[in-house]
């Protein structure tokens, strides 16, 4: 029996945990507020959030309720848009009825939830990060003019009526208004709830569900399925002997978020925010997203990059296999049944290095990449002491270009070096014409790819132009 809260009721339930929340909320508990779009996490119309307690603290986030299966939501609180109406509107609801921000209404739903995640996390209620934070929002009617507007207008309006001090949010957002009383009430509720599911031990692994439910989700209704743990631990990200190590259930987002990473990699921010919009990383894990085995997954391609290993265990029996083996062939892996990516590891660089992913794509954000690259490079002035370099959508696998790393380690940055090293590249990759480019395309765009890392890290060693 699952058990959770959806806006202030309590909800048992004993159906399928392959049932996701979309239909749970529209079909059994008539909350026609959150609607159905694409069912793909494209459009966030079906928008919701999630809140879960970490020790004595509750985190709300907001993700796809069309991707999001209920047997993840043991103990958790949901909130739909219902569950954020009070007896008269918002200043938020105010402001886009103002500003002209909703016409059909279909997509508002979705955008006032997403904003609501954006109020509750974002610590100085900028405007750059509401609008990041509804990267996940389509809208078809307004042209997004009025949108901006009315988000401008709420952020303005709210800064002046709440303290925004860490860790009183909650309790501010309840005086201004613009959450329900009830909010102050879910901690303790949370706790009565916690752990009480039992644990399935077979079966499909659900992680985040955000490539599966797209792929999949009419059989994994009546799937055997078991769910990642998703306990705060099961997402940590630490240092460990010069080695920085990440749990296998660890979102893009909280990878996007976390300190650790950002002190490695400072350019790490804008780099995730153009793989998937805020919804989606806040649920696809890491683990899933290297054993779903795309030629072309984003953070895949940044791992390779960064030299990871895999910290792999069954029955109790563990092994350790480099990323860049674990690829047999395309969705081949090396990965034996019941086998389970515990975490992933890469050395924390010392020294100088520079870091640089680049991908190109029909939609320069929230798109499927054509071709995407990364690159460490670890330099003493403008020689190289250690390239690695990867690359997507160029191979049948996630591809680190072992020939160019070779080439590159010990050699000078110049304009001779970098031009030889994008032959090579281009020479050592094996790309397909498909619906995303031709061969040739592709092999062209790596071999500009290759010279934007360096353009980007190291321009006083390079031309402006590459033949």
């Amino acid at each position: 029996m699952l058990t959770f809260l959806l806006n202030q009721q309590k909800i048992e339930t004993d159906q399928h945990p392959g049932t996701v929340l979309l239909d749970f909320v529209r079909r059994d508990n008539r909350l026609f507020g959150t609607k159905e779009g694409c069912r793909e996490g494209d459009c966030g119309a079906c928008t919701v959030l999630v809140g879960q307690l970490d020790g004595e603290k509750l985190t709300y986030r907001a993700v796809n309720s069309c991707l999001l299966p209920i047997g993840s939501l043991q103990g958790k609180h949901i909130v739909t848009l219902e569950g954020l109406n009070g007896t008269e509107n918002t200043a938020l609801q105010d402001a886009f009825i103002f500003e002209h921000a909703s016409q059909c209404g279909f997509c508002t739903p979705g955008f006032i939830v997403s904003l609501t995640d954006f109020l509750l996390n974002n610590a100085d209620l900028k405007f750059e990060e509401a609008i990041a934070t509804v990267s996940g929002n389509i809208c078809r009617c307004t042209g997004y003019a009025s949108i901006r507007r009315a988000i401008d207008r709420f952020i303005i309006e709210i800064k002046n009526k709440i303290d925004l001090r860490p860790g009183i949010r909650i309790e501010q957002l309840i005086k201004a208004n613009q959450l329900p009383a009830y909010f102050a009430d879910m901690p303790a509720r949370l706790t009565q709830l916690t752990n009480r599911a039992p644990k399935a031990r077979n079966g499909k692994i659900v992680g985040g569900g955000t490539d599966l439910f797209v792929q999949q989700a009419d059989a994994l209704r009546e799937a055997s399925l078991q769910f990642v743990d998703e306990t705060p631990g099961s997402h940590q990200i630490k240092i460990d002997n010069d080695a920085c190590i990440i749990a296998a259930a660890t979102t893009m987002e909280d990878m996007r978020r976390s300190p650790i990473i950002q002190n490695i990699i400072p350019d790490f921010d804008p780099f995730a925010k153009l793989i998937a919009s805020k919804p989606i990383r806040e649920r696809a894990t890491l683990a899933g997203n290297i054993v779903n085995a795309s030629p072309i997954a984003d953070f895949t391609i940044i791992l390779l990059a960064l030299g990871a290993s895999l910290e792999l265990e069954k029955n109790g029996t563990g092994r350790i296999v480099a990323l860049h083996d674990f690829y047999l062939g395309y969705k081949q892996l090396d990965l034996q049944p019941e086998e389970k990516i515990v975490s992933i590891r890469f050395p924390v660089p010392p020294g100088d290095y520079a870091f640089h992913f680049e991908k190109v794509s029909r939609r320069t954000h929230l798109d499927i990449a054509s071709v995407n690259s990364a690159a460490f490079i670890a330099n003493e002035s403008s020689t190289i002491t250690l390239a690695r370099l990867s690359a997507g959508g160029v191979a049948p696998v996630p591809f680190l270009l072992q020939e160019t790393n070779a080439f590159l380690t010990g050699s000078t940055i110049n304009d001779t070096v970098v031009r030889q090293a994008m032959d090579i590249a281009a020479a050592e990759i094996s790309p397909i014409s498909d619906v995303r480019g031709s061969a040739d395309y592709k092999r062209t765009l790596l071999r500009q790819l290759l010279f934007a890392h360096f353009h980007a890290k190291f321009p006083q060693y390079l031309s402006t132009e590459v033949a």
